[in-house]
Formats: C-alpha cells, structure tokens, sequence
C-alpha cells in the first residue's frame, strides 16, 4: 500500500473539499459532459428541473405500428436512460423520478419519451 494523499477523483466523481468551511462536494460534470457528447446532445440547454409540469407519458405514446418501432431502433433510448442511472444514484437524486419515469418505456418508446 500506498498513500497517494487525499483522493480528488474517484470513479468519474471528482470530490471537491473546503476545510476552512467544512464543506464536501462530489461532482460527475466530467461524465455527464460525455454523455451528453456521446448523445450529440452538448448544445443543449441547461433546465432547472428534467421535466416540466404538465408533461405526462402513457403507454399511448409508445409506437402503434411496426413503422414506428423500427424508427425507434435506430434511437440508443435504452443506453441513454441507462447512462443517467450512475449519476442519479452518485450525485444527481433529483433525477431519479424522471429516471424512473422514463425506464417503464425501455422496450417500447416513442419520440416523446
């Protein structure tokens, strides 16, 4: 063993310390940062809460016709939703209900979701 001095990143989750204010701080801004890259989606914009009041999803959203399930393929919904479950349960808790919402439509999602 040996002492490598106090960890700053650990697991993706950089670990940010103020003594003089007793404060422990755990960021995952790298890894979301990559996720959003890896999604083509670094452009977009910040929000103050994932989902907007009024928005609803129902199994009448999911796809109708074989079309549509198809389109749906070429679409990484799974991984995408899969990539915030590690941030949700390390850094980001408030995300875990938009999380949760949008893991019931894994096997049949549409657009919406």
């Amino acid at each position: 063993m040996k002492n490598l001095g106090e960890a700053s990143f650990v697991l993706s989750i950089k670990i940010l310390r103020d003594l003089s204010q007793s404060i422990l701080r755990l960021s995952q801004e790298s890894y979301i940062d990559k996720v959003l890259d890896k999604f083509s989606m670094k452009d977009s914009k910040p929000r103050d809460t994932p989902i907007a009041i009024g928005d609803k999803f129902s199994i009448k959203q999911c796809p109708n016709n074989d079309l549509e399930r198809i389109q749906m393929q070429k679409i990484p919904y799974a991984s995408g939703v899969g990539s915030l479950m590690y941030p949700q349960i390390c850094t980001r808790p408030d995300i875990t209900f938009v999380v949760g919402v949008l893991g019931r439509y894994l096997s049949n999602s549409e657009m919406q979701h």
